[in-house]
């Protein structure tokens, strides 16, 4: 039980990576920290099942090297990434085409507006309308686009910033970029990015996406998603993280479980996700989603490992459900047991009837050989996976609501691991500005007495 006497300085609900990463920002000041997970086990969306020696992220987001955060939150420092190789493979009219490889070059443009360069480049050999031998076209084409990512990475944050917002796919049309590189290249790369097959996020928010995966390499976590969690909760303080611990109730000193009574402290900080937020606290803004199934296979055939190698496939066709999909075994060996191909693939959106038959034929053509032997391990379909970012979207939802109550997560920022991590950074920096706190305000205070782990 809890002690009732006990004050601790901080109770932060949610042991997501916006929760945990605040608490170590806390711990850090030494303020005494708290965090109460509902669920058995810390990690929120960042799951990851393990079945027969293979490891199988629920959600499997795509990470960037460049995330600032990644560098700067405390806890993090080892925090192995796999990276998948540079650039992506695109398909097309039954090929696959690597692209996206990013120039080093110079000073920079806009994130989407600088793709403009690629109208006058020259066309590749006769193909039907609308089509080239390539997905971005021909030499010159892929040229000027690495030219113009290597652009991409060296543009202010600030910048892009401060452009007009639409909704992407808008964005895209108003500044001129061609046809052919929209469908075969930015719209397939930003979709697997941004989890939004239409394009209806903000403009800003996919320059932003853009401006990661040109300025570093898309990579996840070493043995799956729930590494980077773990690796949170394992370097906090002995005690800090309680699991099966539901709170019912928030105020700015104190917090009510249904296991355990209350708890008082001197600040409450709610980094759960957008809909359990919400139901806290009352008239907290509730974002629509983007539904993600991740589908897992795998086979002892060779032959899907050597067509993709460690890249991220995309199909720039949309011949079918499959968004993306890469051998995740190549990427990263420790997510399969020796002489398995793991190959997970992304569906955005609602997912069609019949989804791993209907995975399987596309699958099938991506990869250029025959699934029907391959083995299902599973089906993960998030409903509410990733919060929608329509224009207008403030990337700095405020995350101070009064004096003691502070939110936190990916959707006060971006719907991004980026984003949850800067959310927390920005509400513990919040916190400790009203505490006023340079050290625990319970120096001579026993350790808290809080429910064991479950």
């Amino acid at each position: 039980m809890l002690e009732p006497a006990y004050q601790v300085d901080v109770v932060i609900v949610g042991a997501g990576i916006a929760g945990l990463s605040a608490a170590h920002r806390l711990t850090s000041a030494g303020v005494t920290t708290a965090v109460l997970e509902a669920a058995p086990c810390a990690g929120g969306r960042m799951s990851t099942e393990k079945v027969d020696g293979f490891r199988l992220d629920r959600i499997g987001q795509l990470l960037s090297t460049s995330y600032p955060e990644l560098r700067l939150t405390p806890g993090l420092g080892a925090l192995a990434l796999r990276r998948f190789a540079p650039g992506v493979l695109l398909h097309r009219d039954g090929r696959t085409h690597r692209a996206g490889a990013p120039a080093v070059t110079g000073s920079a443009r806009g994130a989407l507006h600088v793709v403009r360069a690629l109208a006058s480049a020259p066309r590749g050999p006769a193909a039907p309308p609308g089509r080239t031998g390539a997905p971005v076209g021909g030499a010159v084409d892929q040229a000027r686009l690495g030219t113009a990512l290597g652009r991409i990475a060296t543009t202010p944050v600030e910048r892009l910033l401060s452009r007009p917002e639409l909704p992407a796919a808008q964005a895209l049309a108003a500044r001129g970029v061609p046809a052919r590189t929209v469908e075969g290249f930015l719209r397939p790369l930003l979709a697997a990015l941004l989890c939004d097959p239409e394009l209806s996020t903000s403009s800003r928010c996919a320059d932003l996406a853009l401006h990661a995966f040109a300025s570093g390499r898309l990579c996840v976590p070493e043995g799956g998603a729930e590494a980077l969690p773990e690796l949170l909760a394992r370097t906090l303080p002995p005690g800090t993280v309680r699991t099966g611990v539901r709170v019912t109730s928030v105020s700015t000193t104190s917090v009510t479980t249904a296991e355990h009574g209350e708890v008082r402290c001197r600040a409450v900080l709610v980094a759960t996700d957008a809909r359990a937020a919400a139901e806290l606290l009352p008239g907290l803004r509730v974002p629509d989603f983007h539904p993600v199934t991740v589908l897992h296979h795998t086979t002892d055939d060779p032959a899907p490992a050597f067509a993709a190698g460690a890249s991220l496939l995309l199909d720039a066709d949309r011949g079918g459900p499959v968004a993306h999909t890469a051998v995740l075994s190549n990427v990263d060996p420790g997510r399969a047991p020796a002489g398995r191909v793991l190959i997970s693939s992304t569906v955005l959106g609602a997912p069609p009837d019949g989804v791993d038959t209907a995975v399987r034929i596309h699958l099938s053509r991506l990869y250029g050989t025959s699934t029907r032997r391959w083995e299902t391990l599973a089906v993960h379909h998030t409903p509410e996976a990733v919060p929608a970012m329509r224009p207008p979207h403030d990337l700095r939802r405020p995350v101070r609501l009064l004096a003691g109550l502070y939110v936190c997560g990916d959707h006060r920022d971006t719907s991004t691991v980026q984003g949850a991590l800067h959310s927390a950074h920005r509400a513990a920096a919040a916190v400790l500005a009203d505490l006023g706190a340079t050290g625990s305000m319970h120096r001579s205070d026993p350790a808290p007495t809080l429910p064991s782990a479950a």
